[in-house]
């Protein structure tokens, strides 16, 4: 019976090496921005699968009282440190709504109005509409836009959209305040697109991003990672997705590094944070939910697991006050608004 239980514990701790080692390393990677690493770089998908196994690891040899326990402890230490938080606790800032110098700004997939009419019920568009209209963002991007609904929100006086002469799926960045200028980011060989507006407010510029970044245009299913040339097929599209998603997340960081305002990055990375891709994109910005935002901050469902793929991130000079994330299920994405304040503004 020992001897059965001795080569029993063996096998589960050879496989606890292998999980261990897999979260170290995919932490690793993520500092790796080389296009070459794409291949490896699909496992940051799985990393809360890799948390969660080491903590049952964890428990299991805490519980048998051994100290190979701390094998998995010293993992999830280490990973924390790597990718950071990734349950928001909330913050205790208190800020007064319509304060001049706040700064309301939302972000939305919004999957072109469900114009394909994917979600089976009515109206779909109009309830976006009507949402947008209630939480009244004073700067709204819109991925996946439908440029017939401009008309009906009318709250907003300024607007950039994609321009009609690119063949891109439509962007929109809506704003309150006056759009003095405007630019679109020259994404090679895909039909994904970043667009940029610069906004004056008050004696300050913003330039504002709205990013959608190359999708995995995959329908998650048992076949697809069951079968196994559909696997493959599935393996090379997240590789050729993360790999196209890293050079279009540098064009990004380079735009970045030259703009000669305070900048403001919003929308659907398509990516989680514990991507390379999410890394580069952010550089020195504030993730608003890692600041202020509560729970696993979901922004997407992928097998009732809760992935957080679109962001705001925000210049150092922002103070965040608050971010929110939206239960409303009007697109295959979840909208997220923070509430920011320029400390020249203070």
């Amino acid at each position: 019976m020992k001897r059965s239980t001795s080569i029993w514990d063996r096998v589960v701790f050879a496989i606890n090496i292998l999980i261990a080692f897999l979260l170290l390393f995919t932490g690793f990677t993520s500092y790796v921005p080389l296009r070459f690493f794409s291949a490896i770089s699909v496992l940051s998908l799985v990393v809360p699968f890799l948390f969660a196994i080491n903590v049952l690891f964890l428990l299991y040899w805490a519980a048998k009282m051994k100290r190979k326990f701390l094998l998995s402890f010293t993992a999830i230490v280490l990973g924390y440190f790597m990718f950071g938080p990734f349950y928001g606790f909330g913050g205790n800032n208190v800020h007064q709504e319509g304060v001049s110098s706040n700064i309301k700004i939302m972000s939305f997939n919004a999957w072109g109005f469900n114009k394909n009419g994917w979600i089976k019920q009515p109206g779909v568009g109009d309830s976006i509409v009507k949402f947008v209209k209630d939480q009244d963002p004073a700067i709204l991007c819109v991925q996946e836009h439908s440029r017939e609904r401009h008309r009906q929100l009318g709250q907003y006086k300024y607007k950039s959209e994609t321009p009609n002469a690119v063949p891109r799926t439509t962007q929109a960045i809506f704003s309150k305040y006056p759009i003095v200028g405007e630019g679109s980011l020259d994404l090679p060989s895909t039909i994904n697109n970043i667009i940029y507006a610069d906004i004056a407010f008050g004696k300050d510029t913003l330039r504002v991003y709205n990013v959608h970044l190359q999708s995995f245009k995959i329908v998650p299913s048992r076949d697809n990672f069951s079968d196994g040339e559909k696997s493959e097929r599935t393996y090379k599209k997240l590789v050729d997705t993360f790999s196209k998603q890293l050079e279009q997340a540098e064009i990004l960081k380079n735009h970045l590094e030259k703009s000669p305002y305070v900048n403001i990055v919003c929308g659907d990375f398509n990516n989680t944070q514990f991507s390379n891709v999410y890394k580069i994109a952010k550089g020195d910005l504030q993730d608003t939910f890692l600041e202020e935002g509560k729970g696993f901050g979901r922004t997407y469902d992928l097998w009732k697991m809760p992935l957080r793929i679109d962001y705001i991130l925000a210049d150092p000079r922002f103070e965040v006050l608050s971010h929110q994330n939206f239960d409303e299920r009007l697109s295959d994405h979840y909208p997220v608004m923070a509430t920011v304040r320029l400390n020249s503004h203070q």
